[in-house]
C-alpha cells in the first residue's frame, strides 16, 4: 500500500505561482510512476502531468503545457508540481497519483493509489 498526502494549495492571483508536493508513504515509490490530475466544481476531473518512475519522461496536458513542471526525488519519495503564470481556470482540487510501473500514464483509471487532494485558487 502507498499513501499519498498533497500540499502546498492556496489561494494565488491570476499570474502567480504554487508548488505542490506529494509525499509519498508505505513504500518507496521509485518504482512508481507518479501523475497530477485536477478537478473543478461542476467538471470531471482530467489529466494535468506525468512522469515515469526514473523522472526521465513526463507528459502535461496541453492546458498546463509551459506553464507547469512535474518531478520527483525519488530520495525523499515526493513528487512536485511547478504550477506557474497560473490562470482563473487553474482553480480546481489537485490530487496526486501514483501506479507501480516504470511508463507514463494519463488516465485516471491507470493509477491505483490517490492522495485526498490540495484546492487551489487562483483569482482575477
Amino acid at each position: 500500500q502507498v499513501q499519498l498526502v498533497e500540499s502546498g494549495g492556496g489561494l494565488v492571483q491570476t499570474g502567480g505561482s504554487l508548488r505542490l508536493s506529494c509525499a509519498a508513504s508505505g513504500r518507496t515509490t521509485s518504482s512508481y510512476a507518479m501523475g497530477w490530475f485536477r478537478q473543478a466544481p461542476g467538471k470531471e476531473r482530467e489529466f494535468v502531468s506525468a512522469i515515469s518512475s526514473s523522472g526521465g519522461r513526463t507528459y502535461y496536458a496541453d492546458s498546463v503545457k509551459g506553464r507547469f513542471t512535474i518531478s520527483r526525488d525519488n530520495a525523499k519519495n515526493t513528487s512536485y508540481l511547478q504550477m506557474n503564470s497560473l490562470k482563473p481556470e487553474d482553480t480546481a482540487v489537485y490530487y496526486c497519483a501514483a501506479r507501480y510501473d516504470f511508463r507514463v500514464f494519463a488516465g485516471g483509471y491507470e493509477y491505483d493509489y490517490w492522495g485526498q487532494g490540495t484546492q487551489v485558487t487562483v483569482s482575477s
